[in-house]
């Protein structure tokens, strides 16, 4: 597919197509605080319990760049 591999089709996805679904995600949660009228302490809470298992994942991508893998 346009001289790729599939390894390389694959990162490329794995990098940018997760990242902008989890920009998706924080909009989404954004959207939900704004809906709820939560407040700045609420939409704080909503944020982090509910963007914590994406940390994870951006933990992962930083150090398998930082060693090189």
């Amino acid at each position: 597919m346009f001289g790729l591999s599939e390894e390389q089709v694959a990162a490329f996805g794995m990098s940018f197509g997760v990242g902008a679904f989890m920009l998706y995600m924080l909009f989404i949660i954004g959207e939900l605080a704004w809906k709820a009228r939560a407040g700045k302490m609420g939409t704080a809470i909503l944020f982090f319990v509910l963007s914590f298992g994406m940390l994870g994942f951006v933990a992962k991508f930083i150090i398998q760049k930082l060693w090189g893998m």
